[in-house]
């Protein structure tokens, strides 16, 4: 022990820092630290072999990959030309068979009323009346009169080319169901004859869906939809009151697309397509199965045919 004044200085009392300010002080490894150290000293040492392989192996990798963009590029530009003039040779063949459809059915239609003069001529004048009023309430005759026409289209398409998007109420475009929901509610209201894009409706139509396309009688239709129908005088007021106008009324409202009904006079409805008939007829083979095993034809509980299809994808609201 030292006595006071002896001029002798007492230890500086040591703290041992915390990891945390260990790390602020140090941040760089000790390794790393050296390293660097060594390439200030030496800085011919990081350029050896090493270093020019990986450089080497660096360019090569480049090199390939663009080689392999280039090669892809070139080979989608080549093949180009050819998807482009098949699908501008689809396009024609399409738009080809179309006109040759409408052609078609518009003799189909002069035939037909041909035919109908001629029977008129050659039946008794109440023979003929009765005939064409069960052609036009079946569908199979031209009609005229006054009623509704119901017009629904697709929301509006924004500048950049996109639709408005779905929401709650459903997709912002017309769907089969909607169709189907207002032809039905048009029938419960009176209506006598209907028509969606001139495509008359009878007792066996069918409004379906195909992907994006809504099928009428297994013919396409498009927006906007128009559907027409004539029926009696209170057939707008009727028709505003039902479940499927509302709906039609909050999905326009909630979306965007156009829903509009609206009176019009003195309608023309064309006549629909001749049915297809199908007749029954004997079995060809008249003998009973043996038990246990399935005839031919017979439809099990798993089994679909034209009367039990399945539900058609496209949306319900």
């Amino acid at each position: 022990m030292s006595a006071p004044g002896d001029g002798s200085k007492r230890p500086a009392r040591l703290f041992t820092p915390d990891f945390l300010t260990e790390l602020f002080q140090n941040p760089l490894d000790p390794g790393y630290a050296d390293a660097a150290a060594r390439r200030r000293l030496d800085p011919a040492s990081g350029s050896g072999w090493r270093g020019a392989s990986a450089r080497a192996v660096a360019v090569v990798v480049v090199a390939a990959v663009g080689f392999l963009f280039a090669v892809a590029y070139r080979e989608t530009m080549a093949d180009e030309p050819s998807r482009s003039q098949a699908r501008a040779a689809l396009i024609a063949q399409i738009k080809q068979r179309e006109a040759e459809t409408d052609a078609m059915t518009a003799r189909a239609a002069r035939l037909r009323e041909e035919v109908g003069r001629q029977r008129d001529a050659a039946l008794s004048g109440s023979q003929a009346a009765r005939l064409r009023n069960l052609e036009a309430g079946t569908g199979l005759g031209r009609v005229r009169g006054d009623g509704v026409v119901v017009k629904l289209a697709d929301a509006a398409v924004q500048d950049d080319g996109a639709v408005n998007g779905d929401s709650a109420a459903g997709p912002s475009r017309v769907i089969y169901s909607d169709l189907q929901k207002v032809a039905n509610d048009l029938w419960a209201s009176g209506a006598e004859a209907i028509a969606i894009n001139g495509q008359r409706l009878t007792a066996t139509s069918t409004i379906r869906s195909a992907g994006a396309a809504i099928l009428v009688d297994f013919r396409p239709v498009t927006s906007p939809y128009e559907v027409s129908a004539i029926g009696p005088r209170s057939l707008r007021d009727r028709f505003d009151d039902s479940r499927s106008a509302y709906l039609m009324r909050r999905v326009a409202r909630d979306t965007g697309l156009s829903f509009e009904v609206r009176r019009a006079e003195d309608l023309t409805l064309p006549a629909a397509p001749e049915p297809r008939l199908r007749y029954a007829q004997p079995s060809v083979s008249p003998s009973p199965s043996p038990a246990g095993s399935g005839a031919v034809g017979s439809s099990g509980a798993g089994s679909s045919g034209p009367g039990s299809s399945s539900r058609p994808s496209g949306g319900v609201r």
